[in-house]
């Protein structure tokens, strides 16, 4: 059974705090770098600004929706706080498949589809009274402070995703 997690009631880390599982936590396997899924989900709070003219959420806003379940699997999953990581965003596309009305329910899911060398691709869903709203891709790239060229995804990243994106079940038939 694949685990679920979500944003919601997760005491914040301190400002130095990081979270990492021991190795021994789970078998990371870094050629299984392909995993398509959507094991955590968190809630999002749709604002009145977020409305637009045709009384809908704006489809910008939809970015901003991705940014915040973003920060919120960083810190529970990774045990980072994503605004203090030398990370930026290379791509986004997200296709639109329902507007989001105000009163609605949005949900966010999302997944590490693959880590690349100096780079993290996440998949995600965004759903409106459980149905869904529309999918989207980030791509953010891992970079260097001192020099701003890319670097190396951080190996305690890629073993505290792995451990939360790999489904067990599949893992184990």
């Amino acid at each position: 059974m694949k685990q679920r997690v979500s944003g919601q009631g997760v005491a914040p880390l301190t400002s130095d705090s990081r979270m990492v599982l021991p190795k021994h936590y789970c078998a990371f396997n870094p050629t299984d770098s392909n995993v398509t899924s959507y094991n955590y989900e968190t809630e999002i709070q749709t604002r009145y600004r977020d409305i637009d003219a045709m009384n809908h959420v704006n489809n910008a806003v939809y970015a901003s929706y991705l940014e915040a379940a973003r920060l919120e699997y960083f810190r529970d999953v990774v045990g980072e706080r994503l605004e203090r990581t030398d990370t930026v965003i290379v791509r986004l596309a997200i296709d639109y498949t329902a507007p989001i009305e105000l009163d609605q329910d949005v949900l966010v899911a999302l997944g590490v589809d693959n880590i690349g060398e100096s780079s993290i691709t996440m998949e995600y869903e965004i759903r409106a009274d459980g149905d869904v709203a529309a999918t989207a891709r980030t791509v953010q790239a891992i970079r260097d402070d001192d020099d701003g060229t890319s670097t190396s995804v951080p190996e305690h990243w890629q073993e505290q995703i792995a451990c939360h994106e790999i489904d067990y079940d599949s893992e184990l038939e």
